[in-house]
């Protein structure tokens, strides 16, 4: 599905300064500066950290600083527009600096905002280093969190969940960034309802799928087997499929999660719901590292991101991959593109 060029371009935040995010976003400017039909994107960064990242990799992107979005597709055959969001010190690749936090913090708000108020049609994240911004202050376990209070009404954040995407899989872990053992204590029938109800909506919105079918894994290995292996499927996951069935959405399940992921069963759903993060990970990476996407669902503007993180071991190496931030650049399109075409059905 390809964008109208009515759309408002989409926000590229900075990711950690230290990381590859600016080399992906050059790269993926270059990428689609001449594509047919791709829409315009404009990056919340510094525009001086780019052309040195430009310099530093001898890419040929110049770059074109602007006052607001709507500037943009004007721009972005010629030049990377950027909404310049200075660094407090200037970056060196692989090496973190907490001094930076807070430029990196103000480019995710930034283009939130921008996306909430309609100036952008998506917003699409670099990868952050979630430790170093924690160190400055920051009090989210990571972006969709974040993003969730960014979505909400002041004091409440947005009911959202994390999905990972790529073109044979939908992941949604129920359960995100806490460890195993914390995920098996706060793991509950209504939490499982509430992200199939997040997911299935968001699939019908968003993906266009009027009848989505949700995969619902089991926690326990083979399902709990008949409660040989734990009681967690049948009286915590067994009851939230049972309720999602009652509110009209297709789930199955619980699934044992070692079957679920081969390419006949991949074909019987669209979405798998998994207990916690691992379990919807690992597949997803397994089977598309460099083409999936990080989606944000159930906020009230549309956030994607590439699947993978800051790569401070190669940062300024030139060897980063775009594909996964060109794939997350798509995704928010075709959101953006159906999200536009309800909106004039409606």
């Amino acid at each position: 599905m390809k964008p109208t060029a009515t759309l408002a371009p989409v926000a590229v935040t900075m990711g950690e300064p230290a990381g590859i995010g600016g080399e992906l976003t050059l790269k993926a400017w270059q990428a689609r500066r001449s594509a047919a039909g791709a829409l315009a994107f404009f990056a919340v960064d510094d525009p001086d950290r780019l052309r040195r990242v430009a310099q530093r990799l001898d890419l040929a992107v110049d770059t074109v600083e602007i006052a607001t979005p709507a500037e943009a597709p004007g721009i972005f055959a010629h030049a990377l527009p950027v909404m310049a969001q200075p660094l407090a010190v200037p970056d060196q690749p692989g090496h973190l600096d907490v001094r930076n936090a807070g430029a990196v913090i103000a480019s995710i708000e930034r283009a939130a905002r921008l996306a909430r108020d309609g100036s952008a049609s998506a917003v699409v994240t670099n990868p952050i280093q979630k430790k170093t911004l924690q160190a400055a202050g920051f009090p989210h376990p990571g972006h969709t969190e974040f993003l969730a209070a960014l979505g909400g009404a002041p004091g409440r954040p947005a009911d959202v969940v994390m999905m990972l995407a790529c073109r044979t899989l939908r992941v949604v872990p129920v359960t995100i960034h806490v460890a195993l053992r914390r995920a098996l204590d706060i793991l509950s029938t209504d939490l499982i309802v509430q992200a199939g109800r997040i997911a299935a909506d968001a699939m019908r919105r968003d993906f266009g799928l009027e009848a989505p079918r949700l995969a619902v894994a089991g926690l326990n290995p083979h399902a709990g087997e008949g409660r040989t292996m734990g009681d967690e499927d049948a009286d915590i996951v067994a009851p939230a499929v049972a309720a999602l069935r009652a509110a009209g959405i297709d789930a199955t399940g619980p699934l044992p999660p070692d079957t679920m992921f081969h390419e006949a069963a991949r074909a019987r759903y669209d979405l798998a719901l998994c207990m916690y993060h691992d379990q919807a990970l690992i597949p997803i990476k397994t089977i598309d590292f460099a083409g999936g996407v990080n989606v944000t669902l159930g906020l009230p503007f549309i956030r994607t991101s590439p699947d993978h993180g800051t790569a401070l071991d190669i940062a300024g190496t030139g060897a980063a991959d775009p594909s996964s931030l060109l794939a997350a650049l798509d995704m928010a399109a075709d959101m953006a593109h159906r999200r536009a075409l309800r909106a004039i059905a409606a």
